[in-house]
């Protein structure tokens, strides 16, 4: 797992890659933290992608200072559905491409905040989206238009996401596009994340949910099998 740097329309940014062990090509996956940026956590998902065969780099949306991106990100997935942050990813999933040892074929994943994109970014070129409890506000039948099939994990216990999965599933639906929302029963936001504070959520029955976190993971690689199998380069 590398440290690069990503040259992106709006500036430079910090990314972390790394590579599958074998020769490729693979397909590649782009991975979108949350709000608490990098992590362990965000380290453990990439480095289980990697095992799995897939090409995977994680862009950092606060490479340019914190207190700066929130407020771009914010407006992207509260207002604008577009910014610097979109440009980001954008930018992550074109470095995966140039590759040679990837096949062409991508997808994208992001965790809250994360996940809020890996929606907004699904009409955007890639071939699957697999957002776990996405943080996106708006009309969605407009903002996914258009988007790549669609694998989508929350928690019922949610009390910042009360209607989405709903709302997600209804315009997919009206799109014609391929998805696979679940709720996961008596689990909260974040219930696929490892934080420095579990210890102490679990202890009122929130934090890390492992059956529900390894079934999402289950469902998000059997659709990627589906939709990153075939190669895109010549």
């Amino acid at each position: 797992m590398d440290t690069i740097e990503l040259t992106a329309p709006d500036g430079r940014l910090e990314a972390i890659m790394a590579r599958p062990s074998g020769a490729g090509p693979w397909p590649g996956v782009v991975v979108i933290h949350d709000g608490v940026g990098f992590s362990a956590d965000l380290r453990r998902t990439v480095r289980m992608l990697t095992d799995y065969g897939y090409l995977t780099i994680a862009p950092n949306l606060f490479s340019r200072g914190r207190v700066h991106c929130i407020r771009t990100i914010y407006r992207a997935l509260v207002q604008t559905g577009e910014g610097p942050p979109v440009r980001d990813v954008i930018a992550a999933r074109d470095r995966l491409v140039a590759d040679p040892d990837c096949t062409g074929r991508t997808a994208v994943i992001g965790f809250c905040m994360g996940g809020g994109f890996a929606l907004l970014v699904a009409p955007k070129g890639f071939d699957a989206s697999a957002p776990f409890y996405p943080t996106l506000y708006g009309d969605y039948r407009t903002l996914l238009e258009g988007a790549c099939p669609v694998i989508a994990s929350y928690a019922q216990r949610d009390p910042m996401l009360i209607g989405a999965p709903r709302k997600l599933d209804e315009a997919l639906t009206e799109h014609g596009v391929e998805h696979d929302v679940k709720v996961y029963p008596k689990v909260t936001h974040a219930f696929a994340n490892l934080t420095p504070a579990d210890p102490l959520l679990r202890v009122t029955g929130l934090g890390y949910n492992e059956d529900a976190t390894r079934d999402a993971w289950q469902r998000i690689f059997a659709f990627f099998d589906t939709h990153l199998s075939e190669p895109t380069k010549p």
